[in-house]
C-alpha cells in the first residue's frame, strides 16, 4: 500500500477522473485501468468493492437515462445467470488471499484485453448467447470488480437502438453491482470507508466522461485502443509476477 492517506486519495480520484476520460475515449479500458490503481492504494481486497461502488454510480445514471427503453425479457435472461455467477465470484473474492487476489486480477487484466480484441465480429443472437454471456460477465465481475467487454458484445448482438442497448446492458450491471456489495459488506470486504472513496470515485468518473468529450473525440481511436490495451496487458503481468507487491 502507498503510504498517507490524502496522497492514497488525490490519486484515486484523479485516477478515476483520467481513467474516465481514456475509456471515454477508447470505448474501453476505464474500470480495468482503475485496477491495478486502486490496489496500489488500498490493497487488492479492498480494491474491487470499491471499484464496485464508484461503477454502480454510473449505471445507474444510464439505466435511468433510458428507464423507458430497457428491454427487460433480455435482461432477465442475462441476469438469470450473471447473478448467481456474480454473488459466487464475489465469494469467492472474499475468500482468496490478498496475493492471490492481486496476481488474479492481473491475470483477469490480460484476460479482459485478450476478449476484448477477440470480440471484433459480431456474436450470434438468442437466448444461449445471453445465458452463456450472462454467466462469464457474472463471474468475472464478482471476481475481480468488472466482467470486461462481455457484457457489451452480447447486448450488441441484440441489434438494439442505441438508447435501449445502454440502458439494458446499463440494468444488469446495476443489478450485479448491488448484489456484489452486498456480499461484500456481509463479509466484511467493505466497510464505511471503501463506501466513501467508492462514492468520491464514481464522482470523479462521471466527470471525466463528460471531459472525455470534450478533449479526446479528436483523437485516433483505434491507435488510442491499442495503447491502452498494451498498458493493461504490462500492468496485468507485473500484478501475476508480484503478487501486487
Amino acid at each position: 500500500m502507498l503510504g498517507g492517506g490524502l496522497l492514497e486519495l488525490f490519486i484515486l480520484l484523479s485516477g478515476s477522473f483520467l481513467a474516465a476520460m481514456i475509456s471515454g475515449a477508447a470505448g474501453f479500458g476505464g474500470s480495468l485501468l482503475l485496477l491495478p490503481v486502486a490496489s496500489a492504494c488500498v490493497g487488492a481486497r479492498t480494491a474491487v468493492p470499491v471499484l464496485t461502488i464508484a461503477q454502480l454510480m454510473g449505471n445507474i445514471a444510464r439505466m435511468s437515462a433510458g428507464w423507458s427503453q430497457i428491454r427487460w425479457r433480455e435482461a432477465g435472461l442475462f441476469s438469470l445467470t450473471a447473478l448467481p455467477l456474480a454473488a459466487l465470484g464475489a465469494l469467492g473474492f472474499t475468500l482468496l488471499p490478498p496475493e492471490a487476489v492481486s496476481r488474479f486480477v492481473g491475470a483477469a487484466l490480460i484476460l479482459l484485453v485478450v476478449l476484448k480484441l477477440a470480440l471484433k465480429k459480431e456474436l450470434p443472437r438468442g437466448r444461449g448467447t445471453l445465458l452463456v454471456g450472462g454467466a462469464l460477465t457474472g463471474g468475472l465481475s464478482g471476481l475481480c470488480g468488472s466482467g470486461g467487454p462481455i457484457g457489451a458484445a452480447v447486448f450488441l448482438s441484440l441489434d438494439l437502438p442505441p438508447v435501449a442497448y445502454i440502458a439494458s446492458e446499463a440494468a444488469t450491471a446495476t443489478a450485479m453491482h448491488i448484489l456484489k456489495i452486498f456480499v461484500y459488506s456481509k463479509l466484511s470486504a467493505l466497510d464505511g470507508r471503501a463506501l466513501l472513496i467508492g462514492l468520491a470515485m464514481g464522482g470523479c468518473m462521471v466527470l471525466g466522461t463528460y471531459a472525455a468529450r470534450r478533449f479526446i473525440r479528436g483523437m485516433d481511436k483505434g491507435r488510442f485502443q491499442r495503447y491502452v490495451a498494451v498498458l493493461l496487458c504490462a500492468v496485468g503481468v507485473y500484478m501475476v509476477l508480484t503478487g501486487g507487491g
